[in-house]
C-alpha cells in the first residue's frame, strides 16, 4: 500500500443476470475499467446510450503508472465532467528541460500562447484518474459497473457478442450489439480471439521511483542525458500530486528486474542524485520494458478496441493513456450515430482508420524516442551526444534532441471523413485537425470555446455584426438544426450583438478565434462532435455544409 493514497475496494454486486432479473442482452458492453474504458463508458452513457462495464479488479491501479495527461485529453475530460477534477488535484506544467552531464542543452514550451483553458500537461497518479472516473460512472443511471466479473470466453457473432463472464457465484452469459475491448496491453479478449499486435519489444529496461520528499524544484519536466549521478544512462524527473516525484532510471537489458526492485538497490541511486541531506520516502517500485505495437485493425466486426489494448508505445512521450482516451473520443459519438440508426455501420471503419493512423504517428514517434535514449550501437551514441553537445549552442542541433516528443493530437489529415479545402487558408485548423481554444463571450460572460463545442456537429460562422445577418439567411442557418442529424449554427464575432431567429452569438473577446483559425467575415468551420474539423469554407453554402456532413457521417455512400 502506499503512504500518500488510501485504496477502495469497490463491492462486487450479483449480476441481475444470475438472479434471472434481467435481459441478457444490451446496446454497448465494454470489457476494462482502467481510464480508457470507463471513458468511454462515460461518454456513450452521457449520450444516453445503456452501457455495462466488465472489470475482473475490485480497485483501482496500483502504483502510479501512468502519470502524465496532456492538453488534448484534458479537454476531453472536460466533456466527461472530470477536467476540473483532475488539474485541480494534478500539477500542472508545460516546460520541460534536457540536460546533457550537467549542463542544460534543450527546453521546450508545450503552450507557448496564453488564452487556453488548460496547459500543456498535468502529471496526476493514475489511480486519482480511475477513482474520479468510477465517482462519475456511478452517477450515470444507465452505467452498470461490475467488479469482479471476468470474461473468459467471447463469441464474435455478425449481429455482436455473447460473453461467459466468471464472478464469485458462478459463471453467467450476456450478449451485447457492440462490444469495446479496453482490457489492457495483456488483453485477454484479444487473446481469446486469437488476434496479434504486431511491432518492436525494446531491449531495455528502466526502473520507475516514486518517492514521496518535499522539494522546491519547479513543476517542470527535467531529463538527463548520461548525468554523474547515473554515468552512461538516462533519468527522468518530474512532480506528481501529493509531494510525489517520479524519477525513471535507465538500467540497460542486462539488469536483473528483481534485484534492481529491492530498496537496498533503489534508496543508493536515489540519494545519488539527490544528495545524503535530502530526504524521502520510497513510494513505489518497478521495472519494465517497453514496446512499440499495434494490431493491425482496430474494429473486428462489432468487436472494437481501445487503448492498450489496440496499441502500445514506449512511456516517453506520455502517449499511451493520452491516444487511448483520443481512442474512445474518436469511437464513441461515431457508435451513437449508429446505434440510433442516423449512420450506417461504415462508419466505424472509420474509427480504425483514423486511430491506426494515429496510433503509427505515435508509434513512429515514440520508437524515434526510444532510438535516441537508448542507442544500440557506437555509431548512434556518437551522434547522439554530439547532437546534445551542439544543442548547448546552435538551434539546428536542438531540434534533433528527442528526450521524448511529447503527446499532441494527431492532425488526421487523410481521413475519409474530411472534406478537402476549396478555398485558400493558413495556419493549423486544417480539416482532421483537433480545434485549439479561445477565450469567448455570451450574453455578457466569459467562457472558453471547447467548453461550448462538442457532443454534437455544429457549424461556426464568422460575421462581422451579428445583428445584420438578415431574416433569409437567419432562418437557413437555423434549418440546419432540424435534420435528422443536427447542425448547430453559431455565429461567432468580434462585436456583441442579437441575431434573428434566435441564433446563438460568441464574441471573439481577443480575436483568438479569427487568428487561431484564420477566419474571415464568412468563414465557416464544420465541426465533429469530437471537435475535430470536418470542412472548412470561405462562404456559408448551405448544400456543401449538407454534403460535408453527410461525408463525415459515411452518409454519402
Amino acid at each position: 500500500m502506499l503512504s500518500t493514497y488510501q485504496y477502495s475496494s469497490y463491492a462486487y454486486v450479483r449480476p441481475p443476470e444470475q438472479s434471472g432479473v434481467a435481459d441478457k442482452r444490451y446496446p454497448v458492453v465494454i470489457v476494462g475499467a482502467g481510464p480508457v474504458g470507463l471513458a468511454a463508458a462515460i461518454d456513450l452513457a452521457q449520450s444516453g446510450i445503456p452501457v455495462v462495464v466488465l472489470d475482473d479488479d475490485n480497485t483501482v491501479s496500483l502504483g502510479s503508472r501512468g502519470v502524465c495527461y496532456a492538453k488534448r485529453t484534458l479537454e476531453v475530460l472536460d466533456r466527461l465532467g472530470l477536467g476540473d477534477k483532475c488539474v485541480d488535484k494534478g500539477v500542472s506544467w508545460n516546460v520541460g528541460r534536457t540536460f546533457f552531464n550537467e549542463e542544460e542543452v534543450y527546453n521546450f514550451n508545450l503552450r507557448p500562447q496564453d488564452d487556453h483553458k488548460r496547459p500543456g500537461m498535468i502529471n496526476l497518479q493514475q489511480y486519482y484518474l480511475e477513482e474520479y472516473e468510477i465517482t462519475r460512472a456511478k452517477e450515470l443511471p444507465n452505467l452498470d459497473l461490475r467488479f469482479k466479473n471476468k470474461v473468459v470466453s467471447v463469441n464474435p457473432e455478425g449481429h455482436g457478442a455473447t460473453l461467459q463472464v466468471e464472478t464469485p457465484d458462478g459463471l453467467y452469459s450476456l450478449e451485447t450489439d457492440w462490444l469495446i475491448v479496453a482490457d489492457g496491453a495483456r488483453s485477454g479478449i484479444r487473446r481469446l480471439m486469437n488476434l496479434e499486435v504486431d511491432g518492436k519489444v525494446f531491449m531495455d529496461r528502466f526502473l520507475i521511483a516514486d518517492v514521496v520528499m518535499k522539494a522546491d524544484f519547479p513543476t517542470e519536466r527535467w531529463f538527463w542525458f548520461d548525468p554523474p549521478f547515473h554515468p552512461g544512462q538516462s533519468v527522468l524527473l518530474h512532480r506528481q500530486a501529493d509531494n510525489v516525484f517520479r524519477i525513471d532510471f535507465q538500467l540497460g537489458w542486462q539488469a536483473d528486474p528483481e534485484t534492481e526492485k529491492k530498496p537496498e538497490n533503489v534508496i543508493p541511486r536515489i540519494k545519488a542524485m539527490l544528495g545524503d541531506d535530502r530526504e524521502f520516502e520510497l513510494e513505489w517500485v518497478s521495472v519494465y520494458t517497453f514496446q512499440c505495437r499495434r494490431m493491425n485493425n482496430f474494429a473486428h466486426g462489432r468487436v472494437l478496441f481501445v487503448g492498450d489494448a489496440a496499441h502500445q508505445v514506449s512511456p516517453f512521450g506520455a502517449r499511451g493513456a493520452n491516444s487511448g482516451i483520443q481512442d474512445a473520443d474518436n469511437l464513441c459519438w461515431k457508435l451513437k450515430l449508429v446505434i440510433e440508426g442516423k449512420a450506417p455501420s461504415s462508419l466505424l471503419d472509420s474509427y480504425s482508420e483514423e486511430r491506426v493512423f494515429a496510433a503509427d504517428d505515435n508509434l513512429q514517434n515514440s520508437t524515434r524516442s526510444s532510438d535516441f535514449i537508448t542507442p544500440k550501437s557506437k555509431m548512434s551514441l556518437a551522434f547522439r551526444n554530439a547532437t546534445l553537445t551542439l544543442a548547448r549552442d546552435h538551434a539546428f542541433a536542438r531540434t534533433l534532441v528527442n528526450s521524448g516528443r511529447l503527446s499532441v493530437p494527431t492532425v488526421l489529415a487523410e481521413s475519409s471523413l474530411n472534406t478537402q479545402d476549396a478555398s485558400e487558408f493558413s495556419g493549423n485548423m486544417v480539416p482532421g485537425a483537433a480545434m485549439d481554444d479561445a477565450p469567448m463571450q455570451e450574453d455578457g460572460h466569459n467562457f472558453w470555446l471547447l467548453d461550448r463545442v462538442g457532443k454534437q456537429f455544429m457549424a461556426l460562422v464568422l460575421v462581422g455584426d451579428p445583428s445584420q445577418v438578415d431574416a433569409a439567411t437567419a432562418r437557413t442557418y437555423k434549418s440546419l438544426a432540424d435534420a435528422a442529424i443536427p447542425i448547430e449554427v453559431v455565429l461567432v464575432s468580434s462585436k456583441a450583438g442579437t441575431a434573428l431567429e434566435g441564433l446563438r452569438v460568441f464574441v471573439d473577446v481577443k480575436n483568438r478565434f479569427a487568428e487561431r483559425f484564420d477566419a474571415q467575415p464568412g468563414s465557416v468551420y464544420l465541426i465533429r462532435p469530437d471537435q475535430h474539423i470536418a470542412a472548412r469554407w470561405r462562404d456559408f453554402d448551405a448544400l456543401a455544409v449538407k454534403a460535408a456532413l453527410a461525408r463525415a457521417t459515411s452518409n454519402d455512400q
